[in-house]
């Protein structure tokens, strides 16, 4: 019988009640305490409820001891029997709890139900409600109190019996489980309010080293000279935004931080991009003050600054605010953060408020404004520190630009809300100084892409890369030959992750096999993959070309849905309603999901050509073309592929390449049989080679697209 109204869960928060399916179906949560599984029963009402487990000595203690407390009948997953017995309660109408065996997940990991567990509860042959379940105490965002209730309960669509295979209820748990943490109160604060709570805490405690001049300063003294430049970022703009023109460092750090607590959103602007780019990232944000430096604005010669009464240079305005910042230093010590946080004049939540400007690399058009949320921002710091769960003393690289999704989220925001000492340098090229700053500081942490990973593997020793715990690769796929040369010179494997600027920016990565943990643990790493999800996210594939939705180990077009999806691209609502719907967020990239969770990217759409009605992926094209041309261990990329028009096929490939002689003509002929004896498609294998200089890199290290599609539309056959 239907419920009337929904029971109160002692200590919880029920979602979606509603939703409890009035007939017979199989509950499965997406990850399980003692606590929870009473709130199950409870939730079940009069029905008649059975538990479906495996051996008692693999539950977890409270597990173990909430099942034989319960008195309720208990269907064993190790009978051969147990399908039929399952099937008999709930083809009476009956509900049957599936609780979780005890294992080692990842921290804050989006669900804790093994593979195996998925396969039997879909041999059962009955409907599957998945319910997610969060424990918001459990991984709390360090600057978060962490208070509120001690589990969050969203209760699912059903799964009919028909589809009630591994694809489809893996979708279904990470969507229970995605909306379940995306109820935590914390994630609608003030993304300054956060900031102000995450100085108060850590002030301290942990300091930032600027690696061009060695200094070391505490987050203390970051937050006093940010608040006091505030007031003058007030007094100089009305405007809801300002421009920061400035590398990682104690400058860029202040400048951000001075943003938000001003109540402006930072757009931290691509100075390696060209003119027309930031021409336009400046003209759709509407900026009209600049946040730099005088040695930046000498050095960068060819940005378009603009006027000199438009800058504000922070070496000069600083020392004149040494009065309000000893003021704000003393404030920091002796007031509570709801003080200083009125002083400061903060709102006390910023949910769906525009906090961040992102402007995309503009590798296949124009750079898009990307309007990131203080709910966008606070939520993906959450799920990136409760994944890395790395303590205070743990130490972070900064040298991503701050332009960057990553470079702006994880060596900014995060280690503030998080506690975390940060050391910094202005580019990510300097291979040999970041090691020496890696091995004199202790680093734990290293945020690279594989195009920079590459310059470690020449010009660095083993021994300096000694202290970090591990090594996050994203913006490109990493190669697993680059990997394995990697973690055979410094026995350290790089963990390859995945994000977007819309996903603010990281929504997966794989971290390194527990050691010696007390139950069996569930796979946290998959060479190949980009990891599986962060908690808080779902995930959906659909057909590329119909949108139809397809079973998430077929691949497809991947959408996310989650609390750090963006808002929407800045005053382009159509592009906007191109890439979201519903809540779900169209990433433009190609991949499936494996039984485990893990993310498989087959490649960008934007990187892929249909040739004669078939999909041809140019990443794949590439790998295929540098074994054959024994580049699988070069540390430079030497090649590209680009598709460009074609009158006979739709479009043909065209392969640029830093190695081919004048004889173009001939080492293509060649090039074709050696792939052809490898058992590449023809359809697959370049029609044209264009010799070129360099392979057309952004400074992020990502393919430079429409460089690489202006250098094939210009070359001769």
């Amino acid at each position: 019988m239907a419920q009337a109204s929904p029971p109160t869960l002692r200590g919880a928060v029920l979602l979606q009640a509603e939703r409890l399916s009035s007939r017979g179906v199989l509950l499965l949560p997406s990850r399980l305490s003692g606590a929870d599984l009473g709130r199950l029963v409870k939730l079940c009402g009069d029905s008649q409820v059975s538990l479906f487990s495996g051996p008692a000595e693999t539950l977890a203690p409270d597990v173990r001891q909430a099942v034989a407390s319960s008195g309720l009948p208990l269907i064993d997953r190790a009978s051969p029997d147990f399908a039929d017995a399952v099937a008999r309660v709930v083809g009476g109408g009956g509900k049957v709890i599936c609780v979780l065996p005890g294992v080692t997940a990842p921290p804050a990991a989006s669900m804790e139900v093994p593979r195996a567990v998925l396969e039997d509860v879909c041999r059962c042959g009955v409907p599957v409600q998945p319910v997610g379940v969060d424990h918001p105490r459990a991984a709390p965002l360090s600057a978060d109190a962490g208070g509120g209730a001690e589990s969050t309960l969203c209760v699912g669509s059903v799964i009919p019996r028909e589809k009630a295979e591994v694809p489809h209820v893996l979708e279904g748990l990470l969507t229970a489980a995605a909306d379940a943490f995306s109820a935590r109160p914390a994630l609608n604060a003030s993304l300054a309010r956060m900031v102000v709570a995450g100085f108060k805490k850590h002030g301290g405690l942990n300091t930032i080293v600027d690696g061009m001049d060695g200094s070391e300063t505490p987050y203390s003294r970051i937050f006093a000279a940010a608040a006091a430049l505030a007031t003058v970022i007030r007094a100089e703009t009305k405007g809801p935004r300002v421009g920061i023109v400035l590398p990682p460092g104690r400058a860029g750090l202040i400048a951000n931080v001075a943003a938000v607590l001003a109540g402006k959103s930072p757009v931290n602007l691509n100075f390696t991009a060209g003119k027309e780019a930031i021409d336009s990232a400046i003209r759709q944000s509407g900026i009209d003050r600049f946040l730099t430096a005088d040695t930046f604005v000498r050095k960068m010669q060819t940005f378009p600054w603009p006027p000199n009464r438009q800058l504000i240079f922070l070496e000069r305005v600083i020392p004149q605010l040494k009065g309000s910042i000893i003021r704000w230093l003393l404030a920091l010590k002796t007031l509570p953060v709801s003080v200083l946080c009125s002083l400061l004049k903060l709102p006390a939540e910023g949910g769906d408020k525009e906090a961040v400007l992102l402007f995309t690399s503009g590798s296949s058009g124009e750079p898009k404004g990307v309007v990131l949320s203080h709910r966008n921002i606070v939520s993906n710091v959450t799920q990136f520190a409760t994944r890395l769960g790395f303590s205070h003393e743990d130490k972070i690289m900064g040298s991503l630009p701050l332009f960057h999704s990553m470079g702006g989220t994880v060596t900014i925001w995060y280690p503030i809300l998080s506690g975390h000492n940060l050391v910094t340098y202005p580019t990510p090229l300097d291979a040999p100084k970041l090691a020496e700053l890696i091995e004199r500081h202790r680093v734990s942490l290293l945020l690279s892409t594989p195009t920079f990973l590459r310059g470690y593997l020449r010009r660095v020793k083993a021994e300096q890369l000694a202290s970090l715990k591990i090594i996050v690769t994203g913006a490109e796929k990493l190669p697993v030959n680059l990997e394995e040369e990697f973690r055979k010179k410094f026995g350290k494997p790089v963990m390859e992750g995945y994000g977007l600027t819309e996903t603010s920016p990281a929504t997966n990565f794989n971290l390194l096999e527990p050691e010696n943990p007390p139950f069996p643990a569930m796979p946290t790493r998959r060479l190949g993959s980009v990891g599986t999800l962060l908690a808080g996210l779902a995930v959906r594939i659909t057909d590329p070309s119909t949108g139809e939705p397809l079973p998430s180990d077929q691949s497809g077009m991947i959408w996310f849905r989650g609390p750090n999806i963006f808002q929407g691209y800045l005053g382009q609502p159509r592009k906007s309603e191109e890439v979201l719907r519903d809540g779900w967020f169209r990433t433009g990239d190609i991949g499936r999901l494996d039984a485990d969770g893990f993310l498989h990217i087959d490649g960008r759409l934007s990187r892929f050509s249909k040739i004669a009605g078939e999909m041809v992926p140019h990443e794949t094209v590439e790998n295929h073309i540098a074994r054959a041309l024994g580049l699988d261990s070069e540390a430079e990329r030497r090649i590209a592929v680009v598709g460009v028009p074609d009158e006979d096929k739709g479009e043909a490939l065209v392969l640029l390449s830093t190695v081919a002689s004048e004889a173009v003509k001939q080492e293509l002929i060649q090039l074709r049989y050696t792939l052809l004896e490898h058992g590449v498609p023809a359809l697959w294998i370049p029609k044209r080679m264009a010799r070129c200089e360099q392979i057309p890199l952004l400074a992020s290290g990502k393919l430079d697209i429409r460089g690489c599609e202006k250098l094939a539309a210009n070359s001769a056959e």
